[in-house]
């Protein structure tokens, strides 16, 4: 098949939609189709840089999110584009500039048009005006007009699901949870993480990885260090990432007399990010906000136990303590991680090992990919069985 993916986000811009998009990219190329990104412009692409199978359209930062951005032209280009690559299908990321434009292509072109609907956006209402301007009406509205005349919405956990149908979406809706390659993440890291950032050997280890933006509450998790140090003076807590949030967090850890205890990394390199699960003693989260949590299987598949909390995906996803476990309040937190701290869990024993791999088939972007590829296949069979017609395009 001839795919065409729409996009706002996409690398180098990092973030889990961003590394989602390119995971499936990769996965359905292996697989034997082609693959086309359509997405936005950005400032660190020069503009007259070569990318292979990938188009960008002119874009200007998203209010209040100035590292996405989101196209101001590009719709009867898109459409060229499209129809001389002959798509056979589009496949939407956004329900914004690039989305629009995906559903329109799809439309003129007389071929489905699938969603992945990626964002719990209600979480995020408090970016616009302070909370003041939008409400989760608005959010229920949008959602719905977006998904109208969709062949096809993916979400990646009940979760989203549940959220969707509760807003009336009559689209023929999957849960398909994006995938990884598990390979890179048990592959050592490319950089010694303990010794760049003085972090002793034996010291243990918990992390933290993502955006730093309020939302994922890791204001949270620093709060609860000082708890678990209580129990495990010596541990450590490395920060990974960049975003709004990082002055107020930094501002917090000296506050609480924690500067020599807690790690600052800044945002990192994709290629790296192996190695820092890998330094972990155990990946921590009380953020609340994740539709799904790549997060969460990329630890797993380094081998490192997960502590996040509780709901019917995390519930589901750790069914098994050697790979983690949900909490749903601070006290469980707390006795959780220390144990993982005190008492590591051994992963040379057998059914350990065992555990983790059934649970790697099951996460792998092989899988994923498969799965994203029956669902196209079911949605093109369904538009033939319905007959539909050519459109015109100035209809």
């Amino acid at each position: 098949m001839n795919i065409g993916i729409f996009t706002d986000t996409y690398f180098p811009q990092v973030s889990g939609v961003a590394t989602s998009i390119k995971t499936l990219k990769n996965e359905l190329k292996r697989q034997g189709h082609q693959v086309y990104i359509f997405t936005t412009t950005d400032p660190h692409v020069e503009k007259k840089t070569f990318e292979q199978d990938i188009f960008r359209f002119s874009s200007i930062p998203f209010v209040s999110f100035t590292d996405r951005r989101i196209a101001v032209r590009g719709l009867f280009q898109a459409y060229e584009i499209a129809k001389e690559l002959n798509l056979d299908i589009v496949h939407t990321q956004t329900e914004f500039s690039m989305g629009m434009i995906g559903k329109f292509v799809a439309k003129n072109l007389n071929i489905p048009c699938v969603h992945t609907y990626h964002t719990m956006y209600e979480d995020y209402l408090h970016y616009v005006a302070n909370g003041k301007l939008l409400k989760p009406v608005h959010v229920k509205e949008g959602t719905l007009a977006f998904c109208h005349n969709l062949n096809g919405v993916i979400t990646p956990s009940d979760r989203v699901l549940d959220t969707l149908t509760d807003y009336g979406v009559k689209a023929s809706m999957r849960i398909i949870p994006t995938g990884i390659d598990v390979e890179k993440f048990g592959k050592p890291g490319n950089i010694d993480v303990r010794k760049t950032y003085g972090i002793p050997e034996d010291a243990p280890l918990m992390l933290s990885l993502s955006r730093l933006a309020f939302e994922k509450d890791i204001d949270h998790v620093i709060n609860l260090t000082t708890r678990i140090k209580e129990h495990v003076p010596e541990a450590r807590l490395m920060i990974v990432g960049d975003g709004p949030a990082k002055e107020s967090l930094m501002t917090q850890v000296t506050e609480l007399g924690l500067d020599d205890s807690v790690t600052f990394t800044g945002e990192i390199s994709n290629d790296n990010v192996n190695g820092f699960y890998q330094a972990a003693d155990v990946f921590v989260s009380t953020s609340s906000s994740e539709s799904q949590g790549l997060t969460y299987i990329e630890a797993m598949a380094a081998g490192v136990p997960v502590v996040v909390t509780a709901s019917d995906y995390t519930d589901g996803l750790l069914d098994s303590e050697s790979l983690g476990k949900t909490f749903s309040v601070d006290e469980d937190f707390v006795k959780i991680v220390t144990k993982y701290l005190t008492d590591p869990v051994d992963r040379n024993d057998h059914f350990v090992k065992q555990t983790l791999n059934n649970k790697l088939h099951e996460i792998s972007a092989h899988t994923f990919g498969s799965r994203v590829i029956d669902f196209y296949r079911d949605m093109r069979v369904n538009q033939e069985l319905n007959g539909d017609h050519p459109v015109n395009l100035f209809d």
